[in-house]
């Protein structure tokens, strides 16, 4: 193949007790991609629709992302890149994560599959680390493998992939309002109570013990984050209210997407996830901010070939 389009998945990172090590993949929000392969060296990004982001490859997260990718290729040549972004910049569920991901993964496709799923990680943190000054893998993580990451360590880099429970299903709100992931990095404790962590680690062992054993009571009782959202919810209009409606609508639990403004919540079921999307609805329109709603399957592929109805572009 010369070419390639791709399906590049939206994220939900952190998912309340695991900061900077646990994430999910969504099944129906992403952005689309188009990767050629070309003799000119280097990578060039020839169009962005959707917003307005950077075309010079240094300063796009896809573009630095394929470089680095190519300084271990064997390849002489190089690749053009065509995005239309689904996923706005600053919206809290892996904006810069799915171009970096859908540029590394495509270009993979294209050179016959040299590299494994963990390296194209390694190479899509350098768009991360382009986007907010900090090479994290939660999100890119889970829009490479797919279903729920969790990155046991950065050094060297450990990734497990675990399959997501059949029933589960995500509502995400997004206020239209951007919280850039380096500022909201910035307001973070660098210390916390020996009490906290406790708390956060007794979580994240519960929420993945509840993801293996499909587990849903366990998984609710899991979602919970004692260090960075009562920090990160003061940047969320009406927050505490999305938590209270969501949980009395039927959500498992509910949480900030990432580095926010989004606001996720997991239901046991499509019907429920619907419910919650409706209790969220009617939070925010009380308070007349602009927002997208969102209810997504927990996608299982992560990055993929777009189906012929999602491939519209060229």
């Amino acid at each position: 193949m010369d070419s390639i389009k791709v399906f590049c998945p939206a994220t939900i990172a952190n998912i309340s007790c695991g900061f900077d090590v646990l994430g999910l993949a969504l099944d129906t929000v992403g952005d689309l991609m188009t990767v050629k392969k070309q003799q000119e060296k280097g990578i060039e990004i020839l169009e962005v629709t959707g917003q307005d982001l950077p075309k010079e490859a240094h300063r796009n997260v896809a573009g630095v992302a394929g470089m680095a990718l190519l300084q271990q290729a064997d390849y002489n040549g190089g690749f053009s890149i065509s995005i239309d972004k689904k996923i706005k910049a600053g919206s809290g569920i892996g904006s810069s994560a799915a171009s970096s991901a859908g540029a590394v993964w495509a270009m993979n496709e294209l050179l016959g599959k040299p590299f494994t799923r963990r390296q194209l990680v390694e190479f899509a943190m350098e768009g991360e680390r382009l986007a907010s000054g900090v090479a994290h893998a939660d999100n890119v993580a889970p829009a490479l493998f797919g279903g729920f990451t969790l990155i046991r360590s950065y050094n060297p880099l450990d990734i497990i992939h675990i399959s997501p429970p059949g029933e589960l299903v995500a509502t995400v709100i997004h206020p239209q309002i951007e919280i850039k992931t380096s500022d909201s990095r910035k307001i973070l404790k660098t210390t916390i109570s020996l009490e906290d962590g406790i708390k956060q680690w007794g979580n994240l062992g519960g929420l993945i013990a509840g993801l293996y054993t499909q587990d849903y009571d366990l998984i609710g009782r899991s979602l919970e984050d004692h260090i960075v959202e009562p920090i990160r919810s003061i940047l969320i209009p009406g927050f505490d209210a999305l938590k209270k409606h969501s949980l009395e609508a039927g959500a498992l639990g509910c949480g900030i997407s990432g580095s926010g403004p989004s606001v996720y919540a997991l239901s046991r079921s499509l019907a429920t996830a619907k419910e919650v999307a409706a209790a969220m609805k009617t939070v925010y329109d009380k308070l007349g901010i602009a927002y997208d709603l969102h209810v997504s399957e927990i996608g299982k592929s992560g990055v993929r070939v777009a189906s012929p109805s999602e491939a519209n572009f060229n």
